[in-house]
């Protein structure tokens, strides 16, 4: 969810080296010791500061073609639906923002399925079927991760609440905060 072309080089908006005046020795010493390049590094401590109280969970589909990376709290709030794809699907998920969502592998083994208003995108892995994330019908600017499709480890807990998918519409318009979960 970036602004430069796929393919294209970002340029840097300065026109040369960052000077890190003092902290030039820690920096150096921080890449040593921890066996980064620069770009790692740089990136390593954005994400912490970015994503304070977050953890990155990674998951994916059964038989591993499809991998993926989220942000998201340790603490999953995960939706129960019962609408009639998720019913069917019994798809329950957790909503995150595009901007903390990153496909590792598999863009070339997902399919994707919609229905009625073709809002939602429902991808799954076109080799085991597993739908591991999804787009939103109430969120089409972020994602639904099915908490199931992560790895061990990083999720503490789970809660759990049912909505009323049969009843989309008043269901989205009364709940006081599901619009805004994809929202950085």
């Amino acid at each position: 969810a970036g602004g430069t072309p796929a393919g294209a080089k970002a340029e840097p908006p300065w026109p040369g080296p960052i000077d890190l005046g003092a902290q030039s020795g820690r920096w150096a010493a921080f890449q040593e010791r921890h066996q980064l390049s620069c770009e790692e590094a740089a990136r390593l401590l954005l994400d912490a500061y970015e994503y304070r109280g977050l953890v990155k969970h990674t998951g994916g589909c059964h038989c591993g073609a499809v991998r993926f990376e989220v942000w998201a709290s340790a603490n999953l709030h995960v939706f129960n639906c019962n609408c009639s794809i998720c019913t069917k699907k019994q798809n329950r998920h957790f909503i995150v923002p595009a901007s903390r969502f990153k496909l590792l592998k598999g863009a070339d083994n997902l399919t994707t399925y919609t229905f009625n208003t073709h809002r939602a995108q429902h991808t799954f892995c076109k080799t085991c079927g597993v739908q591991s994330f999804y787009t939103p019908r109430s969120n089409p600017d972020g994602y639904g991760i099915a908490p199931h499709c992560l790895d061990d480890g990083t999720v503490q807990t789970i809660i759990t609440e049912d909505i009323n998918g049969k009843e989309w519409e008043k269901a989205v318009r009364e709940h006081k905060t599901i619009r805004d979960m994809s929202k950085p």
